[in-house]
């Protein structure tokens, strides 16, 4: 049995225990993909990730990332709570910009004083989601095709498929069919009312992401990142704003989007709730 360094990290929200946890375990390079995953089952977070030495001079930490049931190639949160495990165990960047080796490749991730930030990565897939399609995601979403503004592809690893909504009501109000979409991750964003909803935030989020095992992930920094490239590349959203994600579980999720020099960086802040000593 061996001794890891373990942190758990809350990610997207300044209250703790109000966004959304990742759980990491640092310096893992001594354990197998099977011990990694049922750790990662165990955990029963929709992340877990494990920081290893890279396989790369251009990157300073590497990450592998596992969700109850299977491996993502990138994911935003767990990047976010990584980069944070990361540094707080002594990780020194050799630059101002941190260097994430994961599946999708190397991601750069900006850090300042629990704020942490990281590039949108290139989408896998994107563009118009095919009709037959969207018909069934809308009744799996219990809603008429007609409520759905625009819909495309915003898949960077985990395979997220995005419809837009005419309000932040009608986004809360969603009570999906699970079953009927269990080989589907969908993200599905819509407009606050400054009236109504107040200027905390501009667009609501929820994400269910059956596909990887969560029915619904309360803050999802890899579908907004799909979402910020599909909306700001259409013009259906600003260069700037702020998301509002895990109201219908109980968080306060807020994820920064800021377009810069053409990049996207996506962020939020960060805060250590657990450490301690894993033995596996």
């Amino acid at each position: 049995m061996a001794e890891f360094q373990f942190q758990q990290i809350d990610v997207f929200s300044s209250e703790p225990a109000k966004g959304n946890p990742v759980a990491v375990v640092i310096g893992a390079d001594a354990l197998t993909t099977e011990q990694m995953a049922a750790f990662a089952n165990w955990t029963n977070l929709s992340e877990t990730t494990f920081l290893l030495r890279p396989t790369t001079p251009d990157a300073d930490y590497r990450v592998r990332i596992f969700t109850p049931q299977i491996e993502l190639p990138f994911a935003g949160h767990p990047t976010l709570g990584s980069c944070h495990a990361w540094l707080a165990a002594g990780g020194q960047p050799r630059g101002d910009t941190i260097i994430q080796e994961c599946g999708l490749g190397l991601v750069p991730v900006r850090s300042r004083n629990g704020y942490f930030a990281f590039a949108a990565p290139a989408l896998q897939r994107s563009g118009p989601v095919e009709p037959s399609l969207l018909r069934r995601v809308a009744g799996g979403l219990k809603i008429s095709s007609s409520s759905i503004r625009a819909a495309a592809w915003t898949d960077n690893g985990p395979g997220w498929l995005s419809v837009m909504l005419g309000s932040r009501k009608e986004i809360l109000a969603l009570e999906p069919d699970y079953a009927a979409l269990l080989d589907l991750s969908i993200g599905v964003i819509g407009p606050w009312d400054t009236v109504r909803d107040g200027t905390q935030a501009q667009f609501e989020v929820r994400a269910f992401a059956m596909s990887c095992g969560v029915n619904e992930d309360p803050v999802t920094g890899s579908l907004n990142a799909g979402l910020a490239q599909w909306l700001i590349g259409a013009r259906l959203a600003p260069d700037h704003y702020i998301a509002s994600q895990g109201t219908c579980l109980s968080r306060t999720g807020r994820v920064h989007v800021d377009q810069e020099d053409g990049k996207i960086w996506i962020g939020g802040m960060t805060t250590t709730l657990v450490t301690g000593v894993l033995r596996l």
